[in-house]
């Protein structure tokens, strides 16, 4: 039997289905193996190109693969989707992937080292335990008011009314030591996330790009961490506006018959690094009608055009622009924000 010089392959925590061609387009390859049978077929295998869809896990099986010699090519799963030809199971997703990896046109995800990986890592844990330590707060909020005591909205006010509560002596026994368990594990969550923060400014400290992409205005060591982590190698991208459509910060095109229709942001990309830049931008137009910025002509023009929504998701997709610009070139922002066209 002849050896495949392409494999296409499905991916899952212990079945691994496979699908491989010969240099005359012939199936050779339509197996399903177990993990172990999986590693010891490819350590075997004289050199292929592999293409696994970019998942859970996927990054892992690449630099295993690539550590044999084989060249591994990582597609987004929608960019699969449609070299599926009828139904959907694992033989038919194998195919799909041996079939998509050819295609001249096709976009690959960047296999990440494990540092990278490690980096990507520590971003989302600090997020999960932002959203631990936000339901905490509205937990305790919403069994404090349940005894009549209501504190001002902020997190930086979270503190105050758990001291407030936990010094009432008209509450119950048992509501105090319920408060009182809330109050210990929100303190527990806070020190862990100090730690994490302190690990990420480290970190953001010592990579060259993040500190450069930080000084644009807006964006902040935790945007410009996420995009020196999680950015694809910035040569991928032919513009600042590509980079900016890969992070899905421009409108839905819905074109047709010569007439232009377009909608909300496609929400491509990264959620994540998409909503900190947004974030950020938000925070920006805050200082500014707060006077503690002066505004652009160019952002001045458009507040008074455009919603303050609109508006910041145009500034993010300018921030956007403006590090790739810097991830390419290198050097520091050090101008006005409205020197680049939108």
């Amino acid at each position: 039997m002849n050896l495949p010089i392409r494999i296409g392959m499905d991916t899952s925590k212990s079945v691994f289905q496979l699908h491989g061609v010969d240099e005359n387009e012939a199936v050779v390859v339509r197996r399903q193996f177990r993990r172990a049978e999986m590693i010891r077929y490819f350590e075997r295998l004289p050199p292929v190109l592999v293409a696994i869809e970019s998942c859970g896990s996927s990054h892992h099986w690449a630099r295993l693969l690539q550590s044999f010699g084989h060249e591994v090519k990582l597609i987004p799963p929608q960019y699969v989707k449609a070299y599926v030809k009828r139904g959907k199971n694992d033989a038919a997703d194998a195919e799909a992937l041996c079939e998509a990896v050819t295609r001249p046109s096709m976009r690959f995800v960047p296999v990440k080292s494990k540092e990278r990986q490690a980096a990507c890592m520590l971003m989302t844990v600090r997020e999960r335990l932002v959203s631990v330590k936000s339901q905490l707060s509205n937990a305790f909020r919403s069994y404090a008011a349940e005894f009549g005591i209501v504190g001002p909205a902020g997190r930086q006010n979270v503190t105050a009314l758990i001291k407030r509560v936990l010094e009432d002596d008209n509450l119950p026994e048992m509501a105090r030591d319920l408060f009182r368990l809330q109050a210990e594990e929100y303190a527990a969550v806070e020190a862990r996330l100090a730690k994490i923060e302190a690990k990420l400014m480290k970190w953001h400290r010592e990579d060259d790009v993040s500190r450069r992409i930080a000084t644009i205005p807006g964006v902040g060591p935790i945007g410009s961490s996420m995009l020196s982590m999680k950015a694809p190698p910035p040569e991928t991208f032919r513009s600042g506006r590509d980079f900016a459509a890969w992070l899905g910060l421009t409108p839905k095109d819905h074109s047709t018959g010569g007439r232009q229709r377009y909608g909300g942001i496609t929400k491509a990309g990264d959620s994540m690094l998409r909503s900190t830049l947004i974030v950020g931008a938000t925070a920006l137009l805050r200082h500014i009608r707060k006077g503690r910025h002066k505004p652009t002509p160019w952002l001045t023009s458009l507040l008074e055009r455009k919603p303050p929504k609109l508006v910041a998701v145009a500034l993010a997709n300018k921030f956007a622009r403006i590090a790739w610009r810097l991830m390419i070139s290198g050097g520091v922002y050090n101008r006005p924000v409205a020197t680049m066209p939108i």
